[in-house]
């Protein structure tokens, strides 16, 4: 059963599943912990189920230092009741061979093994469940959030899209320019992947166009822009091969997703949902709150980038035909 949190003068129960406990979904439900108030009930489901009581343990001895919490582990039938459910399971880069930077396909690499995942343990999710939000973390995240919306999750799917590129983007801008990267206004739209496309156009510190402030700097814009765009499209990369495994920021990222949907808040973010012009899911302004994604809107872009953002459509487009064949539905 799920417990009270007090909305608005409501009480309500706040229930949020965890399906896939590897390294990025203990780094989310490590982050619901830490962050505190979102939801007061976790249920941990992964198919190697000592694993799923042995982290569920761990985080249970963490929770009085939060907000009250409830955090255990379960079958798919426990996720009844949840508002919210993380999808975490599949491969990761490291160990599905998507780790080379000449690469071109990058995160794409995964999509059969995973969609092959997910056309096991969705329909499973959505029959314990079939009214939560269910938000699409692994990787490939967009093509899978496809499938998983016709595995049966419908409109109420979403993924976390490119939120961590957009993060990474302000991170390096604030690096090069000496500031705050909080102060730092900059979205990556399309793919979470190779494709992504940086709106340079648009990213600016306090009003001031970034591209502006990088001209005073002495340096070659086109280089800059160069470096940066390398660091952020293969940052995952640089991550495992420093840990094994991308999964904080990714983690942290989640769990403040999670707050948005659980809080209604409205909040404008880029993450992925479908978007019937394109055909796909992918990236843009989103206002993400109480069901998902409630609304869908394009940046201003320029013309160059307006195209990039066509090519990486037609990728996913692509990607989800290759996730789809691999779950048996082409």
């Amino acid at each position: 059963m799920g417990s009270l949190l007090s909305v608005s003068g409501k009480a309500m129960r706040v229930k949020v599943g965890v399906v896939g406990v590897g390294a990025v979904g203990s780094a989310t439900v490590l982050s619901l912990i830490e962050r505190g108030g979102a939801c007061r009930e976790v249920v941990l489901v992964d198919r190697d189920s000592a694993r799923a009581e042995g982290v569920a343990a761990d985080m249970r001895y963490a929770t009085p230092l939060s907000p009250t919490m409830e955090v255990h582990a379960g079958g798919f039938e426990d996720l009844s009741g949840s508002d919210l459910v993380i999808l975490t399971a599949g491969v990761n880069e490291k160990s599905g061979g998507a780790t080379d930077r000449s690469d071109s396909q990058g995160r794409l690499r995964l999509v059969e093994t995973n969609a092959r995942v997910y056309a096991d343990i969705v329909p499973k999710v959505v029959e314990a469940v079939p009214d939560a939000v269910l938000m699409v973390v692994t990787d490939p995240p967009d093509p899978l959030a496809d499938l998983a919306r016709e595995l049966g999750g419908g409109d109420r799917v979403f993924s976390t899209g490119t939120l961590i590129d957009s993060l990474r983007f302000r991170v390096h801008l604030a690096d090069r320019l000496r500031v705050r990267p909080r102060d730092v206004q900059a979205v990556v739209v399309g793919e979470h992947g190779t494709s992504e496309v940086l709106l340079w156009s648009s990213a600016a510190v306090g009003g001031i166009p970034v591209l502006d402030l990088l001209a005073e700097s002495g340096t070659s814009v086109d280089q800059i822009r160069a470096e940066v765009e390398q660091d952020i499209r293969y940052a995952n990369i640089t991550i495992i091969e420093g840990t094994g495994a991308s999964q904080y920021g990714i983690g942290a990222v989640s769990a403040r997703l999670a707050e948005a949907v659980l809080r209604d808040e409205r909040a404008v973010l880029p993450v992925a949902a479908y978007h019937p012009g394109y055909g796909v899911t992918l990236s843009l302004s989103c206002v993400l709150g109480a069901g998902g994604v409630q609304q869908m809107h394009e940046p201003s872009m320029t013309a160059q980038e307006r195209a990039a953002l066509d090519s990486s459509a037609a990728t996913l487009r692509k990607a989800v035909e290759r996730a789809r064949s691999a779950a048996g539905l082409a």
